[in-house]
């Protein structure tokens, strides 16, 4: 699976686990950190940890990817999972306010959001 097939099959996973504010942000050529971002806000911790198993758990059982590296399950207020040229960060909306990913990166050209 591509990069951007992937960052399309997160997104559509999240959705379906009512993630708010899904956003893929396109990174291509403009850092080695990956090709995408793929963000999301949950409405609450049980929530954010619910969105990050639904990946992770659709990832390995539908395609036998699994993230590389998890970060911030125990808090639950920002998730990250690393899957190498796709990162899903699911945040509390607050977290998600403070750091501003979106600030950063999308004016450098966002491909899709979803509600």
């Amino acid at each position: 699976m591509n990069p951007t097939e992937m960052a399309d099959k997160i997104q559509e996973m999240l959705d379906n686990k009512k993630g708010i504010d899904i956003q893929i942000i396109n990174l291509e050529g403009k850092t080695v950190l990956a090709d995408y971002f793929v963000l999301a806000t949950g409405t609450s911790t049980p929530h954010i940890r619910a969105l990050s198993d639904e990946v992770q758990i659709k990832m390995k059982k539908d395609y036998n990817i699994e993230a590389s590296h998890v970060e911030g399950y125990q808090s639950g207020r920002w998730i990250l999972l690393d899957y190498g040229n796709v990162i899903v960060h699911v945040f509390h909306a607050e977290d998600r306010a403070f750091y501003s990913l979106e600030k950063l990166w999308s004016s450098r050209n966002p491909i899709q959001t979803s509600n």
